[in-house]
C-alpha cells in the first residue's frame, strides 16, 4: 500500500525533530522532506508534491497562509495541516479561509495529530473542540472575517492614518507627525471611507473598532 508522503515546515529544528519522529513512527506514513523557511517549503511541494504538508504559520520569508493561499492556486491536490503556537482567531480564520483542513495547536497530544494526518489525507478536516469553536464563532459573526479581509485591503500608510484619526488628531497634525503633505492625509482620509463605506470620521472609527481595526 502506498504510504502518506508529508512535508514539514517548521523554523525550529526540534519541533520538526519531534514531529518527524512521531509521524515515521507510524506505517503508513513516510516524511519525504523538511523545510525550514515558506520559499524552501513551496520547492519542495513542487518538486516532491507530498500529499500531505504539515506547516507552521509563523515562519521567514513566507508565512505558512501565505503559502497555502500560493500553492493552492495551482495544486489543489495537496493538503494542508497547520500545526502553531497560536489560538489566535485571526490565524484560525485565515488559515481555513486560505485552504488549510486542519488546524492543531502545538501541545496537541501525538494521538490526535495522528488523527489529524489520516483524516486529512482522506479528504477530511479536522479541529480540536477548541480550534471548532473559534471557527463556528467566525462563522456566526462574519464581521470578524470582514474586519480580517479589510485590514489586508488597506494599505500601511492607511493603518497608519487610520490610527491616527482614531486619536483625534487633526489632518494637520497626522500630516507633521508622519512627514507628508496635508493633501496626502486628505487623500488617504477619503480613500478609507470609500473602502470602510462609511461618510465621516466618526463613522470611520466607529467601524475601524467594531472590526478590531485599531
Amino acid at each position: 500500500m502506498k504510504k502518506i508522503s508529508i512535508v514539514i515546515a517548521d523554523d525550529h529544528t526540534l519541533i520538526r525533530d519531534g514531529i518527524k519522529a512521531l509521524l515515521q513512527s507510524i506505517d503508513e506514513f513516510e516524511v519525504v522532506g523538511e523545510a525550514t523557511d515558506g520559499e524552501e517549503l513551496v520547492q519542495f511541494i513542487d518538486t516532491l508534491d507530498p500529499d500531505i504538508v504539515v506547516v507552521d504559520i509563523t515562519m521567514p520569508k513566507k508565512t505558512g497562509i501565505e503559502v497555502i493561499t500560493e500553492v493552492k492556486k495551482y495544486n489543489s491536490r495537496v493538503k494542508f495541516i497547520v500545526l502553531s503556537m497560536h489560538d489566535n482567531p485571526e490565524y484560525v480564520l485565515k488559515s481555513v479561509q486560505a485552504g488549510a483542513l486542519s488546524y492543531l495547536l502545538k501541545n496537541t497530544d501525538h494521538e490526535e495529530i495522528v488523527k489529524a494526518v489520516k483524516a486529512v489525507s482522506a479528504g477530511q478536516k479536522y479541529f480540536s473542540a477548541d480550534i471548532y469553536s473559534i471557527i463556528l464563532n467566525g462563522l456566526a459573526n462574519p464581521e470578524l472575517i470582514k474586519g480580517n479581509q479589510l485590514s489586508e485591503a488597506l494599505t500601511k500608510r492607511e493603518l497608519e492614518i487610520l490610527r491616527e484619526v482614531s486619536m483625534g488628531l487633526s489632518t494637520k497634525l497626522i500630516a507633521d507627525k508622519l512627514h507628508i503633505s496635508v493633501r496626502t492625509v486628505e487623500t488617504h482620509r477619503i480613500n478609507l471611507m470609500k473602502k470602510m463605506e462609511v461618510h465621516n470620521s466618526a463613522e470611520l472609527i466607529k467601524k475601524a473598532m467594531d472590526l478590531n481595526l485599531i
